[in-house]
C-alpha cells in the first residue's frame, strides 16, 4: 500500500507524468530504436543494404545521444525542462523526415544523427530530472509511470510501421512516425511541463556529493558498467525480434504483433518495479528483474512456436527499459538530487553507448553465424552480468545535509 503522502504526490503531479510519458515515447532514443526492427527487413528487400548496415543507424541516434547527454543535463539545470524539450521534439521530427527520404545508407545515417543532435532535449535526462525533483515519497512509482512511454513505443511502432509498409512503403511509414513528436508530445510538454528550472525540495534529506567524488567512487563505476551491459543486452535483443521471427517463418504482421507484446508487459512491469523500489532495496529488485530476460533469451535461442515466442517477449517486457527507471532512482538514492542531472547524464552516456552499438553488432553476429542464436545467448549473459553487478552497490548511503562535502564513508 502506498502512503497518503505518496498518493497525494501522484494525484497532484499526474499531468507532469503524462507529459513525461508522451515525451519519452517520441524521444530521440525511443522513436528510432523501436522503429528500426520493423523497418530492417523491408529496407533490406527494397534496397539490398545489409541488416547490419541498416541497424548501424542506431549507432548515430543513440551514440550521439551519449555525447549530448552531459550538455542536456547542464541545459536542464539552467533553462528548465520545457525550454529544452520543446525544440527537441521539432528536431526529432526533422531528423526522422530526413531518414525517411534516404536513398543511400549515408543519408539514412544523417537522418538518425540529426535526430540525436537536434532532438537531444528529449532524452531521458530531461524526464528523469523533472520526476526526481518533484516526487519524493512516490519517486520510484512516478519514474515507472513517467517512463512507461517507452512501452507505448514498443507496442505501437512495430504494428504501425508494418501496417503502413503493407499499404505503402517504408519511406511513408517513417515519415508518419516522424510526425508523432509534433502531434502528441509537443502539445503535452507545452501545457503540462514546468516552465522554470526544477528545484530540489528535499536536498537536505539526501546524500550530498560532489561531482568529482561521485565519478571517482566504486559505486559509480559499478552502476555505469551494469547499465552498459544491460543496454547492450536489451538493445541487441529487442531490435532483433522482428527479423529473427520472420527468419523462422512467421509472417511480418504476426512477427510485429508478437514483438509488440514486449511493450504490453513493459507497462505493468514498469509500475511494479517502481512500487517495489519504493519499498525494497532497489539493487536486489534490479538483479531479479534482469535475470528474467536472461532466462527468456536462453529460450529464444531455439524457440519457433508462437506461444513460446510470445511468453519470451512478455518476460523481456517485464524488464525491458528497467535500466532507465533503476538508473534514475539509484542515481538520486546513492548520490542525491542536488547534482542529479549532471551525474545521471554521465551514466546515461554509458546506457546510450550500449544502445548505439548493440543493434549493428548483433546483426553482424547473425550474418557471421547464420542465425540469431548467438545474439540471444550474448544477451542472456549480458543481462545476468548487469543484474549481479547491482548487488555490489551496497547499502544506501547515510542521509546528510547539503553542507557536507563528498560521499560518506559507506558510500565510497
Amino acid at each position: 500500500m502506498m502512503t497518503p503522502a505518496a498518493i497525494a504526490e501522484l494525484r497532484s503531479g499526474w499531468r507532469i507524468l503524462v507529459a513525461c510519458a508522451l515525451g519519452i515515447a517520441a524521444s530521440a532514443i525511443a522513436l528510432p530504436y523501436y522503429s528500426i526492427g520493423a523497418l530492417t527487413k523491408p529496407i533490406e528487400l527494397e534496397t539490398g543494404w545489409s541488416r547490419s548496415d541498416i541497424q548501424f543507424a542506431i549507432a548515430f541516434s543513440s551514440g550521439l545521444g551519449a555525447l549530448t547527454a552531459p550538455l542536456t543535463g547542464w541545459m536542464v539545470d539552467r533553462l528548465g525542462v520545457r525550454m529544452v524539450a520543446l525544440p527537441g521534439f521539432a528536431g526529432v521530427a526533422l531528423g526522422m523526415i530526413v531518414a525517411a527520404m534516404a536513398g543511400s545508407p549515408l543519408v539514412f545515417y544523417l537522418g538518425f544523427a540529426l535526430t540525436a543532435l537536434l532532438g537531444a532535449g528529449t532524452n531521458p535526462v530531461v524526464w528523469s530530472k523533472v520526476v526526481t525533483s518533484r516526487f519524493d515519497h512516490a519517486r520510484g512509482t512516478a519514474l515507472g509511470l513517467a517512463l512507461v512511454g517507452t512501452a507505448l513505443s514498443a507496442i505501437l511502432l512495430p504494428v504501425l510501421i508494418t501496417s503502413l509498409i503493407q499499404r505503402t512503403n517504408w519511406h511513408v511509414a517513417l515519415a508518419v512516425v516522424a510526425m508523432l513528436p509534433l502531434l502528441l508530445s509537443l502539445p503535452a510538454a507545452w501545457f503540462w511541463l514546468p516552465s522554470e528550472p526544477a528545484r530540489t525540495a528535499c536536498a537536505a534529506a539526501e546524500p550530498a556529493v560532489s561531482i568529482r567524488s561521485a565519478v571517482l567512487s566504486l559505486r559509480f563505476a559499478v552502476l555505469a558498467i551494469s547499465v552498459l551491459c544491460g543496454y547492450l543486452a536489451v538493445s541487441g535483443v529487442l531490435t532483433s525480434l522482428v527479423p529473427a521471427f520472420t527468419d523462422r517463418g512467421l509472417p511480418p504482421a504476426r512477427a510485429a504483433v508478437i514483438a509488440g507484446t514486449v511493450g504490453l508487459a513493459m507497462i505493468p512491469g514498469r509500475v511494479l518495479i517502481g512500487m517495489l523500489i519504493d519499498r525494497c532495496w532497489a539493487p536486489a529488485v534490479g538483479c531479479v528483474i534482469l535475470l528474467i530476460p536472461a532466462a527468456a533469451c536462453l529460450v529464444l535461442v531455439r524457440a519457433t512456436d508462437s506461444l513460446q515466442l510470445t511468453l519470451c517477449c512478455l518476460a523481456l517486457g517485464l524488464a525491458a527499459g528497467a535500466e532507465l527507471d533503476l538508473l534514475a532512482f539509484l542515481t538520486a538514492r546513492y548520490f542525491g538530487r542536488d547534482r542529479f542531472a549532471k551525474l545521471y547524464a554521465l551514466l546515461y552516456a554509458g546506457l546510450a553507448i550500449g544502445s548505439a552499438t548493440a543493434p549493428a553488432m548483433f546483426s553482424r553476429l547473425r550474418e557471421v553465424s547464420g542465425d540469431y542464436a548467438a545474439s540471444f545467448l550474448s544477451s542472456a549473459a549480458l543481462f545476468a552480468v548487469a543484474g549481479i553487478l547491482l548487488l555490489l552497490l551496497g547499502p544506501y548511503p547515510a542521509m546528510s545535509g547539503p553542507s557536507d562535502e563528498g560521499l560518506h564513508d559507506d558510500a565510497d
